[in-house]
This record gives structure tokens, sequence and C-alpha cells, in this order.
């Protein structure tokens, strides 16, 4: 018994050992990495879409200036022929009304007014309306003091309302770059045109 028992323990003892031996000599499991994805390489020579197009702005076109035309040339003689007239009541209050345009595009009508005016300025004949007085008339009228009457019957009521005894109507048509300039004197009382004349506009 006591034989058994020495055989025993140095038999357990390697066994023992041995264990210790296989645990040390397994090798933990390997850890698996999750695979990366594949980045897709670079197509060489792939055309880049192109740029967004920009639209340039477009030029604003010019108004087509205005031909410079010589009033005053064309506007004295007609008057000086106004000025003949008889029957006229030396001191009689004269209403000289806008240049209406009936031409077939824009003319300095403006210039054409003044250009009346002033050739009016030294008559003998005719006391005329001033530009307080036509403006207070129109507003009375309810009219604005750049509305243009541009009409016989609108003129004529506002001589009216003037005490004026005539009124001078002006108007220039056909061609834009070469009218015809025509004038009337008109009695107020009456609306009779005592006097008229015409003439081809000098560049």
């Amino acid at each position: 018994m006591i034989r058994s028992i020495k055989f025993s323990i140095p038999l357990l003892f390697a066994f023992i050992l041995s264990g210790c031996v296989v645990n040390q000599s397994q090798k933990p499991a390997p850890v698996e990495q999750a695979p990366q994805p594949e980045q897709p390489a670079p197509v060489i020579g792939a055309q880049q879409p192109p740029p967004p197009s920009v639209t340039q702005p477009q030029p604003v076109p010019e108004p087509p200036k205005l031909k410079t035309i010589n009033w005053q040339s064309s506007v004295q003689p007609l008057v000086n022929q106004m000025m003949n007239t008889q029957g006229i009541t030396p001191g009689s209050v004269l209403l000289v009304d806008r240049l209406k345009n009936s031409t077939n595009g824009s003319i300095q009508s403006a210039n054409a007014d003044l250009a009346i005016n002033q050739a009016l300025q030294s008559n003998s004949k005719f006391t005329l309306v001033t530009t307080a007085q036509l403006n207070q008339a129109k507003q009375a009228l309810g009219l604005s003091p750049q509305d243009s009457l541009n009409s016989r019957s609108k003129a004529i009521g506002l001589a009216r309302n003037l005490n004026a005894q005539y009124v001078l109507y002006s108007t220039a048509h056909g061609d834009a770059k070469a009218p015809r300039l025509q004038m009337q004197l008109m009695l107020v009382q009456t609306g009779e045109i005592v006097w008229t004349g015409s003439a081809s506009v000098a560049n």
C-alpha cells in the first residue's frame, strides 16, 4: 500500500507539469479584422464636366439722337408775315400754344417753342401771355402746368380764360429729319383762322 502511494505521487506530479506545458503551448486564436472597402481607382483621362456658362448682360441700345434743327431761321420769316396781317389791334393779347408734333418721329419741340417766343419778343402788335399767367390759367382749368394743349379747342378755351384775343397754333408735320412748320393765328372770339403760313425747317 505504501509502495503504491509512493508510486502515485510522482505520477501525479508529472501529470500536473505536463498540463502546464500544454496550456502554455496553446496560442490565443487570432482576431480577424473586417475587410476595408476598396477605394475606386481614379480613371485616367476621364473628362470633367464643363463649368456652367455665365450669361453676359446684353448692352442697352442707345436711343436715337435727335437731329439738330435751326428753328429760328424758319420761325422768324413766318412771324414777320404774321405781323403784316390786316385788322389786328395793336396791344392785343396773344397766347402762344406749344408746338404740336405731327411728324413721323421725335423732334426738339422745346427748341421750336423757344424760337417762336424769341421771335415774338420784339413785336409791336401783341402782348404775350407770360408763363406764370399760362400756368395759373391751366391750374384753374384743372390742367397740369406741363400739359401741352395740342388742341385748338383747348387752346381757345384757355385763351378765353386769360382774356386773350388771339392764339398762335403751330404744328410740325412730315419727316422728323426735315419737318415742315405750319403756324396759324386764330381769333379767340370766333375761332376763325385769320392768318396761316408754312415753311420747310432748315437743318
